[in-house]
This record gives structure tokens, C-alpha cells and sequence, in this order.
């Protein structure tokens, strides 16, 4: 089903300012657990009781938990450095130590979790409220009273809490959209936006105008609607980091549909496609599974015969000439991009 949310505006207009953060990476740290306690039992009745130590409490955890509120991973920017509180020690009469404080890190849906020194993904946060412990904590010592047996009525030792854990995490922001426009810089995937929602991204003659994801809610028919993800333009290379590189290529793998944009005034079209189609292959040959489609942008500027010299060299593969400025074939390419939605149901 098309994506509906209720505040994807609000989402939108954080996304177009500088406030827009998808990448953090954080210290993670558990609590320590608490001691077990090694005491006997003492009282005016009793002078030599036997062993009642408690329990050490366990560590605190660090856990991540989906927040649909949240839109980016701005609050998570100046704060490097996550700790979770220590378990408290075991006491007399088998009394168990308190665990210490969780510390919970609220993530936008979309947020991926990695390790930091093996790259390994470890959660995805898919839905609201789903929760994911990062880091245990350390497990607490067992108190003396554990140690009793029968040839060790008084066991004067009990178990030390087992130290926690601190690693560094990377947490990504990948955005979620029913298609993603794919181009290279200048391609007009801003102009576009604008053209078929309510979006107003930064429009402008020269490369890397889009800096960040921009999110547009595209009316349809019958009062039905669907998102569109403007995401910074590919250069050739951007699988290997150049220009904006992987910052944008991950947010293309949360979207349903991959809408590719040339401009009718490349030097040569079907190779523009075909690079843009390497670089998502050489970053996840995955995407390669979404449906896709190819408009011609700034088809305005041509005739019907260069329009049918283009044709005949296109790649195998749904394509439209469009132009935001005039409104040609507008229409005609939200049909195309629902059929492929709802392919996908």
C-alpha cells in the first residue's frame, strides 16, 4: 500500500533545513552488575546463622526504540556518549540489588543500527514502539546463599558483577517513500517535486542543489495519494563515496519504486541511465529488483522526430517524455508510477 503520514509536512520541512541529520555515531556503554552479597545470618536469636546474601541487580541496558514523532537523528548529534546506570549490590536477608537505569535511545522508523568495527547491521526499526536492546548489561553476582551445600554450611564468598559492555554504534536514517527519484545532478528531480506536491525544495542551475532527501505527498485520483523521495544526485562513482556517495544511496533502498530522470539534453541518454543503473548495483544489487521507470525530462525543448531518434535507442525498460514546466505527460507518468505501486500490493 501507498504510504500515508499524517505529518509527512512537517517531516518535509525539517528534511529541507540544515537540521536534516541521517548519520550518527555513538559510545555505548552498559551498566556494570552488582555484587552478590556474601553475608550471614545474624540476629539476637541467631549468632551463627547461615549464608543470606542477595543477589547483585543486573546492568542497565542500552535499547533502542522507535519513535514515529521523530523525523531525523538531529537530537542524537551532540549527545556521543550513551551510559546506562550500574546494578546495584546485593544485600543481607536474600535481598536482590536493584537494577540499573536503562538507557533508551528514541530512533525515527527507517533508523538502521550497525557496529561500528565489523559494519554488521544488527536491527532495523521498522515500527513504532519496537524496541531492540543494543548493549546488555552486565548479568548480577550471585549471593553467598547460592553457595550453600552440604559440605559448605557457610560459604563466605559470593559472586562479583559481570563488567558491562562499550562499543560504538553507527545508526542510519534511511527515508521511506513509495518511489525514488534517481538522477544525476541538474536532472530537474527538484523541479519535478515541486510540479506534482506540495514540496518546495531548493531549485537551482548548478550540482548538489539537493543536500538532503526531500519528501513530497503527490495527490492522485480519487482522492488517493502516494510519496515521492527527491534524493541527492548520483554522480559516476558515488558507490565508492564521491561526491555525496553513500549518504544518499541508502535512502533509495527504502523506496518501492525507482523512478530514474534524464534530461532530454544528455549527451546520450541510454548511457546516463545505464551508469546511474551501475552505481545502484555496485552499492546493493538488490535494488536492481525494484520496479523502475524512465522519464525524459526538459522534453519541451524537443521536436517529435529528435523525440523518435531518442526512442529508438532506449533502454528495455518503461519510459515517458515529461516536462515540468510545460506539464507534458504529468498525468500520463502518476498513472505509470500507481500501476507500479500497486503492482507491488
Amino acid at each position: 500500500m501507498p504510504i500515508i503520514r499524517s505529518s509527512l509536512n512537517t517531516f518535509a520541512g525539517i528534511m529541507a533545513d540544515s537540521n536534516f541529520i541521517d548519520y550518527v555515531k555513538v559510545n555505548c556503554r552498559s551498566g556494570r552488575g552488582g555484587a552478590g552479597s556474601a553475608h550471614l545470618h545474624r540476629d539476637r536469636m541467631t549468632a551463627k546463622g547461615g549464608p543470606d546474601g542477595g543477589d547483585g541487580g543486573r546492568g542497565g541496558h542500552i535499547i533502542l526504540k522507535g519513535n514515529k514523532q521523530l523525523w531525523t537523528l538531529l537530537h542524537l548529534k551532540y549527545r556521543k556518549h550513551i551510559i546506562a546506570g550500574h546494578g546495584e549490590n546485593g544485600g543481607a536477608s536474600r535481598s536482590s540489588g536493584h537494577e540499573g537505569e536503562d538507557r533508551i535511545i528514541e530512533v525515527p522508523i527507517g533508523t538502521v543500527a550497525r557496529d561500528e568495527e565489523s559494519g554488521e547491521v544488527e536491527v532495523e526499526i521498522l515500527e513504532d514502539g519496537q524496541t531492540h536492546i543494543l548493549l546488555e548489561g552486565g548479568r548480577g553476582g550471585l549471593g553467598n546463599a547460592h553457595f550453600k551445600s552440604s559440605t559448605n554450611q557457610t560459604p563466605r564468598y559470593a559472586q562479583p558483577g559481570e563488567a558491562g559492555k562499550e562499543e560504538w554504534k553507527i545508526l542510519e536514517l534511511k527515508v521511506l517513500a513509495d518511489v525514488g527519484l534517481v538522477g544525476f545532478p541538474n536532472a530537474g528531480k527538484s523541479t519535478l517535486l515541486s510540479v506534482v506536491s506540495a514540496a518546495k525544495p531548493e531549485i537551482a542551475n548548478y550540482p548538489f542543489t539537493t543536500l538532503v532527501p526531500n519528501l513530497g505527498i503527490v495527490q492522485y485520483r480519487d482522492h488517493r495519494s502516494f510519496v515521492m523521495a527527491d534524493i541527492p544526485g548520483i554522480i559516476e562513482g558515488a558507490s565508492e563515496g564521491k561526491g555525496l556517495g553513500l549518504r544518499f544511496l541508502r535512502h533509495i533502498e527504502r523506496n518501492s519504486v525507482l523512478l530514474f530522470l534524464v534530461p532530454a539534453d544528455a549527451d546520450d541518454i541510454k548511457k546516463e541511465y545505464e551508469i546511474l543503473l551501475a552505481e545502484l548495483k555496485a552499492h546493493n544489487p538488490e535494488l536492481l529488483d525494484k520496479d523502475r521507470l524512465l522519464a525524459v525530462s526538459k522534453s519541451d525543448m524537443l521536436d517529435d522526430e529528435l523525440k523518435q531518434a531518442i526512442k529508438d535507442d532506449m533502454p528495455d525498460l518503461d519510459f515517458i517524455f515529461i516536462s515540468a514546466v510545460s506539464g507534458e505527460n504529468i498525468d500520463k507518468l502518476k498513472d505509470m508510477i500507481w500501476n507500479k505501486i500497486t503492482l507491488d500490493e
